[in-house]
Protein backbone atom coordinates (compact mmCIF):
# COMPACT_ATOMS: atom_id res chain seq x y z
CA UNK A 1 0.00 0.00 0.00
CA UNK A 2 1.06 3.28 -0.96
CA UNK A 3 -0.35 6.07 0.77
CA UNK A 4 0.51 10.14 0.26
CA UNK A 5 -0.74 12.52 2.13
CA UNK A 6 -2.29 16.24 1.11
CA UNK A 7 -1.70 18.19 4.04
CA UNK A 8 -4.04 20.67 5.55
CA UNK A 9 -4.65 22.94 8.36
CA UNK A 10 -6.73 21.11 10.84
CA UNK A 11 -7.53 20.52 14.76
CA UNK A 12 -8.45 16.93 13.87
CA UNK A 13 -6.70 13.92 14.79
CA UNK A 14 -5.57 11.44 12.26
CA UNK A 15 -4.80 7.50 13.31
CA UNK A 16 -4.55 5.50 10.66
CA UNK A 17 -4.01 0.79 11.05
CA UNK A 18 -3.35 -1.26 7.73
CA UNK A 19 -4.31 -4.66 7.21
CA UNK A 20 -3.63 -6.10 4.12
CA UNK A 21 -6.52 -4.12 1.76
CA UNK A 22 -8.23 -2.91 4.53
CA UNK A 23 -7.60 0.95 6.20
CA UNK A 24 -9.38 1.50 9.19
CA UNK A 25 -9.52 5.82 9.58
CA UNK A 26 -9.84 7.29 13.03
CA UNK A 27 -12.09 3.87 13.74
CA UNK A 28 -13.90 4.28 10.26
CA UNK A 29 -13.04 1.28 8.20
CA UNK A 30 -12.71 1.15 4.41
CA UNK A 31 -12.09 -2.43 2.65
CA UNK A 32 -10.83 -2.00 -0.58
CA UNK A 33 -9.72 -5.85 -1.42
CA UNK A 34 -12.68 -5.81 -3.83
CA UNK A 35 -10.88 -3.35 -6.01
CA UNK A 36 -9.48 -4.95 -9.34
CA UNK A 37 -6.23 -4.29 -11.25
CA UNK A 38 -6.27 -0.93 -12.99
CA UNK A 39 -9.03 0.03 -11.58
CA UNK A 40 -10.11 3.26 -9.48
CA UNK A 41 -12.33 4.49 -7.05
CA UNK A 42 -12.79 8.04 -7.44
CA UNK A 43 -12.95 9.90 -3.97
CA UNK A 44 -16.48 10.95 -4.35
CA UNK A 45 -17.90 7.03 -3.89
CA UNK A 46 -15.63 6.45 -0.38
CA UNK A 47 -17.57 8.80 1.02
CA UNK A 48 -15.19 10.34 3.57
CA UNK A 49 -13.35 13.43 3.99
CA UNK A 50 -10.26 12.05 4.76
CA UNK A 51 -9.40 10.99 1.01
CA UNK A 52 -8.35 13.44 -0.79
CA UNK A 53 -7.64 11.53 -4.25
CA UNK A 54 -9.00 8.02 -5.48
CA UNK A 55 -8.29 4.92 -4.23
CA UNK A 56 -5.93 2.87 -7.19
CA UNK A 57 -4.86 -0.83 -7.54
CA UNK A 58 -1.17 -0.91 -9.56
CA UNK A 59 0.66 -3.51 -10.09
CA UNK A 60 -1.15 -5.18 -7.32
CA UNK A 61 -0.49 -2.10 -4.80
CA UNK A 62 -3.43 -0.21 -3.38
CA UNK A 63 -2.45 4.06 -4.06
CA UNK A 64 -4.38 6.47 -1.94
CA UNK A 65 -4.03 9.86 -1.09
CA UNK A 66 -5.01 10.75 2.81
CA UNK A 67 -5.87 14.51 3.84
CA UNK A 68 -3.13 14.65 6.70
CA UNK A 69 -4.17 17.31 9.65
CA UNK A 70 -1.45 19.88 11.18
CA UNK A 71 -0.84 23.39 12.94
CA UNK A 72 -0.51 26.75 12.18
CA UNK A 73 3.11 26.05 11.23
CA UNK A 74 4.10 23.00 10.73
CA UNK A 75 7.51 21.54 10.20
CA UNK A 76 8.83 20.24 6.87
CA UNK A 77 8.31 16.52 6.92
CA UNK A 78 4.39 17.30 7.77
CA UNK A 79 3.87 20.29 5.31
CA UNK A 80 5.58 17.95 2.71
CA UNK A 81 5.38 14.47 3.85
CA UNK A 82 6.88 11.66 1.99
CA UNK A 83 4.74 9.03 0.54
CA UNK A 84 4.42 5.99 2.95
CA UNK A 85 5.62 2.32 1.55
CA UNK A 86 3.49 0.38 3.84
CA UNK A 87 3.92 -3.19 4.38
CA UNK A 88 3.18 -4.98 7.50
CA UNK A 89 -0.18 -5.05 9.00
CA UNK A 90 -1.00 -2.87 12.17
CA UNK A 91 -0.84 0.68 13.14
CA UNK A 92 0.60 3.38 10.60
CA UNK A 93 3.04 5.78 11.70
CA UNK A 94 2.04 9.14 10.33
CA UNK A 95 4.39 12.09 9.51
CA UNK A 96 3.18 14.51 12.79
CA UNK A 97 3.23 18.13 13.82
CA UNK A 98 4.33 17.12 17.97
CA UNK A 99 4.41 20.46 18.86
CA UNK A 100 0.53 20.94 17.61
CA UNK A 101 -1.76 18.83 19.78
CA UNK A 102 -5.19 20.24 19.26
Amino acid sequence: MIIEFSPARSDERLTLTAHEDVVNINGEVFDFSSLPEGATLPREAIGSGWFSGPVERINGELHMTLRLPHGPNPPKHVAFPEPLIVTEDGPVTLPTDEEYQP
